[in-house]
């Protein structure tokens, strides 16, 4: 009798395992976002957090697993959150830009979210998809390979999870509400005010003031609290999932004396290759894989901007973090230092990310269309918008900035959502014709460019694709005002980027160029300064989907529009219906 029932458990045990290999398992999480109390930079405020955590909880899921989360918001300002690089197949109710695939969760009221984890594998990041919330709100996401699947590389003994943000609060730090700062700038038509730090997971470091409380130490001991601790053991090897969640800003990152292995990014891998820094985007997240090989001591991990306008404020300060060996007996007082690049070095820039690469092998293969049907050729510019001699604005020429794409600058829908607009038929609230093309074309990178490339036009329009249609985007940055770097995010899809480089883009020459073999699978490219980068996808998601810059400023300013995927023929090709507890306007 007692041998049966080991059998049968045996055989419930063997079947739970088949089930969740097939079906994955589904997970439950309550988010509540709420305001809680932190202190930096000798200072104390409220922010906005989920759970009362700053960064906020980290998901952990197997590749095939779902998740249901319900989020309650007891904050005083609406709010949606956003699975970065989660594709969502046909579920774009869940995707949460506001006013794009649903209204916002007004304060009192709750929204469940609904997540498949499908194809990604590695680290993503979560994150408030509303304004200036996402600066405190947003928090990682870990999809490890499916059940009795291996890393395609050597496995870890350990790993670490570090979110790069800015950190927008008290004192040194901004004295006002985040979204104090955002209505601020939106009255005025000026840059927000820059921020005063850089952090890792919640903390800047000990190169500046104050950065927890209590910290009456000698200068030896001062780095031991100030700063986020990594501790590894001599001969181990750590998995390190770095994730970009700054607002307006691209980090170099680096660890002092030692080198990293990128393996993945945007929850896809690569080919491995070794570095001593990486350049970051936000909205990017970088797999690593750091070796502890050097003597017991510490040393720091630091980050730093990269920005390449001239003549332009930006935060050029650095945060750190330490990665301390267990075994170190006796470390020297002061941590060491690794090498940045400087904040402008393009050069550096480039040499990383011109190393990046599919992992393309039998587990893992490269799907990116070798042949294209539909070509869009969309433009990434700066623009400016006149305002009242009256009451002249604080942008440059006392006129407000802008930002569009293919000199349109998106109007936010308010009466209803896009995808409830779609779904439903509703007229009026968004138009089917944003350009395939730019309206003029022009020298887009040249110096000196007509006033009259300033001024953009205004609307809610989107783009309608075929469903399965291969797709080649070309973004190209424009020196209208000034170029800038711009990281460029798509929902609901991932896409493999075949090609990139300065000045315009060449129709002829540049697609022999074209890496058709094992271009990297990302969901935020950076679009260098003055140059474009070129990617492409097959539209098999239907649904309503958003693209945009991460660059917070440049989003805010009107730099984004919408896909619509329309449905296929097959009922596994279509949108689901909307769930209940939707929110309304």
């Amino acid at each position: 009798m007692v041998k049966l029932v080991g059998i049968l458990l045996l055989l419930l045990l063997l079947y739970a395992i088949m089930f969740y290999s097939v079906n994955g398992k589904t997970h439950h999480h309550t988010f509540v976002v709420k305001s809680a109390s932190y202190t930096r930079l000798c200072s104390t405020k409220h922010i906005l957090t989920v759970n009362g955590r700053f960064p906020g909880p980290t998901l952990r899921a197997q590749r095939g697993d779902k998740m249901i989360i319900k989020v309650y918001n007891k904050g005083k300002d609406n709010i949606t959150l956003h699975w970065h690089g989660v594709k969502q197949p046909r579920n774009p109710w869940s995707d949460g830009p506001a006013y794009i695939t649903q209204c916002p969760i007004q304060p009192g009221k709750k929204y469940t979210y609904r997540i498949h984890f499908t194809t990604e594998e590695g680290t993503m990041w979560w994150h408030a998809h509303l304004g200036w919330s996402r600066a405190t709100v947003h928090g990682g996401i870990i999809i490890y390979p499916k059940r009795q699947s291996l890393y395609p590389f050597p496995h870890p003994h350990g790993e670490v999870l570090i979110i790069l943000v800015v950190l927008i609060t008290a004192g040194e730090w901004w004295k006002k509400d985040v979204m104090e700062i955002e209505r601020n700038a939106t009255i005025t038509g000026g840059e927000p005010q820059i921020s005063d730090a850089y952090t890792i997971n919640g903390q800047p470091g000990d190169l500046y003031p104050c950065s927890k409380p209590g910290t009456d130490l000698s200068a030896e001991q001062t780095f031991q609290v100030r700063a986020f601790k990594v501790k590894v053991k001599h001969g181990k090897r750590y998995l390190l999932r770095i994730v970009n969640a700054v607002m307006n800003y691209k980090l170099f990152f680096s660890i002092a004396k030692h080198k990293m292995t990128l393996v993945g990014t945007d929850g896809s891998y690569t080919k491995p290759f070794q570095t001593n820094y990486i350049m970051i985007t936000p909205g990017q997240s970088m797999d690593v894989l750091l070796e502890a090989n050097q003597h017991p001591n510490l040393y720091y991990m630091a980050a730093t901007s990269y920005f390449t306008i001239s003549d332009s404020e930006f935060d050029n300060t650095t945060t750190t973090a330490l990665l301390q060996y267990k075994d170190s007996n006796d470390p020297s007082p002061l941590p060491l230092m690794p090498h940045l690049p400087d904040h402008n070095q393009t050069q550096a820039a480039t040499r990383f990310t011109k190393k990046l690469r599919s992992l393309a092998s039998k587990k893992h293969p490269v799907r990116v269309p070798l042949t294209v049907d539909t070509k869009l050729f969309v433009t990434l510019s700066i623009n400016l918008v006149n305002c009242s001699t009256a009451k002249p604005c604080e942008g440059p020429y006392n006129t407000r900035f802008s930002a569009s794409l293919n000199n349109i600058s998106f109007i936010m829908p308010t009466s209803c959502d896009i995808l409830w607009a779609y779904y439903y038929g509703i007229d009026g609230v968004f138009d089917k014709n944003f350009p395939s093309k730019p309206p003029n074309a022009f020298n887009y990178t040249g110096n000196d460019l007509p006033d009259n490339l300033l001024m953009p036009d205004f609307g809610t329009k989107v783009t309608v694709l075929k469903y399965n249609a291969r797709v080649e985007l070309i973004l190209q940055g424009t020196n209208v005002l000034e170029g800038d770097n711009h990281p460029f995010h798509m929902h609901g899809y991932s896409f493999y980027v075949v090609g990139w480089g300065f000045g315009n883009f060449n129709p002829k020459k540049d697609p022999l160029r074209f890496n058709l073999m094992d271009p990297p699978e990302q969901n935020t490219v950076g679009v260098p300064r003055n140059g474009w980068v070129a990617i492409r996808f097959r539209a098999d998601n239907p649904g309503v989907w958003m693209m945009h810059c991460h660059v917070e400023d440049h989003q805010e300013w009107g730099m984004k529009s919408v896909f619509v995927v329309e449905d296929g023929d097959d009922p596994q090709a279509k949108i689901l219906p909307p769930p209940h507890d939707l929110p309304e306007c």
